[in-house]
């Protein structure tokens, strides 16, 4: 073996690994989030958890992904230990789906029809449909079907370039002494479990394994330990995953351990001792990249059959593994930043979703905080003073953790429409966070009234509760319609700022014009100028936040221009609406 050879086998792998992964990827994307949502919103069932894990993993062409997202999960709290137990034994089986594909490059035959299901024959036809779907089409979705038609053609190039590239090992005897070494079953297992923890994946191992085949010097009997270390060595990327996650995570990641652990020892001795009694025929046959497929998808569905219903007892042992301190405050399955999780960045629409319900959460939390602060007005108590300002340190927190997680996620690679969450979270949270600030300035108006016993006339008490009405509205309608992304309902917001707006200024005269009378204080009046320029300034930062949701939503949009348009004389709708709102906190 040249050179040469190494330097294909070598470029084989590049192809091989990356190929996978591009599959992969476009797989995911195109399903658009919705594989790790249906994990998410799992069931109990332990059968349908196994389904479900080995049909999420078919798909994305990764056990490790698979587990790594059920560590996430339940990091997070999302998901319960006991409901990961089916999806990491369905993942192990999902994984074998890759190992069956890459048989195919083993069919030979004369036969028209066989010849086309080679690789060699349909996937050069699939690589030119697939570059034409990611060169010349603009839809996302096609693009991404581009993506996992060239993955599988550079996948089975790959696979080519590796069997082709080992076919003179046949002729080396060192070659295949080392591999009779193999047969040993200790030997055999650790080779694999190595070769499967530097590569963290038992997909691309096989595949490696099946590309050694074509040389005809493995047999099953040097094959089969070596799927069962295999199977081992693909722990090592969950926990790897686990490290730095709360106790419960790390117990999801040690059962996938045991689970190949104990799966791989009672498959080892019955499989040994029965072949000591009936020897079986073909362990001393040449291994074929089918039988390959056999053992890898036969062991894991053994193991699953014989440890589902044990799946509480592989619960108990991890616990066992890590016991639970009562001292330790530190694991918090309800934080509520636990959602925005590491873990989920490498699959970008399911850390999207997560960023949306952490941002909604946060404009929820802006909100009551505002609303608590404007209730001080009315009742004044030092208990709801500190609620408001232990709000908004929360909303402070919030706008920090989701900048930094947004700004990981943003160099992902991301679809049309995330891209489109993602600039609006990130220009909505600023605005989210501000808010809660001038609730801040609110309660330390209401507190200063308190304190020096100051009240407001019967008339500015009136006029003040109408304005604040119209606050209140703005932020009910521009929060609402960032939840539901409702553009239509963000259009009403802007004619209900500019009568905020005159609203705020018609009040500082009037409240001016009493200053001149006596009817009011110096202080007082200072109090009232805080009060309705902190309203008129959330006014603005919900416009803000409407007029975002609809920058984004609609391509081509510029802010200015908007603003500028919708406000003319000739505006209609936006006269019908101004005059709904003028009338409806129309001053007395």
């Amino acid at each position: 073996m040249s050179i040469f050879n190494v330097l294909s086998m070598i470029g084989g792998l590049a192809l091989f690994l990356y190929g996978m992964h591009l599959m992969g990827e476009g797989l995911s994307k195109a399903s658009g989030g919705k594989l790790e949502s249906i994990l998410e919103k799992l069931t109990s069932n332990p059968v349908k958890a196994v389904l479900l894990g080995a049909g999420v993993t078919a798909v994305i062409q990764s056990s490790s992904a698979t587990t790594v997202m059920v560590v996430g999960f339940v990091n997070s709290g999302i998901m319960r230990l006991s409901q990961a137990v089916g999806i990491i034994m369905g993942a192990n089986i999902g994984t074998t789906a890759t190992s069956w594909i890459l048989s195919l490059t083993g069919i030979e035959g004369d036969n028209l029809f066989v010849n086309l299901l080679k690789p060699s024959s349909f996937s050069p036809v699939l690589a030119i449909i697939g570059v034409v779907c990611i060169m010349f089409v603009k839809k996302q979705k096609v693009q991404d079907i581009g993506k996992i038609l060239v993955g599988f053609a550079i996948l089975m190039t790959g696979m080519d370039a590796m069997s082709s590239a080992v076919e003179p090992l046949a002729d080396v005897p060192q070659f295949t002494q080392i591999l009779t070494m193999f047969s040993n079953p200790v030997l055999g297992m650790l080779a694999g479990l190595v070769l499967t923890a530097i590569i963290q994946s038992s997909s691309a191992s096989v595949g490696i394994l099946q590309a050694l085949c074509s040389t005809g010097s493995l047999g099953f009997a040097t094959v089969i330990p070596i799927i069962m270390g295999q199977n081992i060595g693909t722990c090592v990327t969950a926990l790897i995953s686990a490290v730095g996650a709360n106790k419960n995570a790390k117990r999801a990641a040690l059962v996938h351990l045991y689970f190949n652990i104990i799966g791989t020892i009672v498959f080892m001795i019955l499989f040994y001792s029965i072949n000591a009694l009936f020897p079986f025929s073909f362990m001393e046959e040449s291994a074929t990249q089918v039988g390959i497929a056999v053992v890898h998808s036969t062991f894991n569905i053994f193991a699953t059959l014989l440890l589902l219903p044990f799946g509480n007892g592989l619960v108990k042992l991890a616990c066992l593994t890590i016991r639970d301190n009562p001292n330790d405050a530190l694991d918090n399955p309800a934080d509520e930043f636990s959602l925005l999780d590491e873990r989920f960045l490498d699959k970008p629409s399911l850390a999207m979703e997560h960023c949306m319900q952490v941002t909604n959460n946060m404009a929820e939390l802006s909100k009551r905080c505002l609303f608590t602060a404007i209730g001080l007005f009315r009742d004044y108590s030092d208990t709801q003073s500190e609620a408001v300002s232990t709000m908004e340190e929360r909303v402070d927190r919030y706008e920090d953790m989701l900048g930094t997680y947004l700004m990981k996620l943003s160099g992902k690679d991301l679809s049309a429409k995330d891209s489109e969450n993602l600039s609006l979270m990130l220009h909505t949270i600023g605005n989210f966070e501000r808010i809660s600030d001038h609730a801040c300035n609110l309660c330390d108006a209401a507190k200063e009234m308190a304190e020096k016993n100051m009240a407001f006339s019967e008339k500015a008490t009136q006029e003040l509760h109408i304005f604040t009405e119209a606050v209140k509205e703005i932020v009910n309608t521009s929060f609402s319609a960032f939840k539901k992304e409702d553009v239509e309902l963000a259009g009403t917001v802007e004619p209900l700022e500019e009568v905020i707006d005159d609203l705020n200024m018609e009040l500082k005269t009037r409240h001016i014009r009493r200053l001149r009378e006596g009817k009011c204080t110096i202080d007082l009046g200072f109090v009232h100028s805080d009060i309705t320029t902190n309203y008129e300034r959330i006014a603005d930062h919900c416009s803000n936040i409407a007029v975002c949701l609809i920058q984004v939503k609609q391509e081509g949009f510029d802010t200015h221009e908007y603003l500028g348009t919708i406000k003319r004389e000739d505006n209609e709708q936006f006269k019908k609406q101004y005059a709904v709102f003028e009338e409806k906190y129309r001053l007395p």
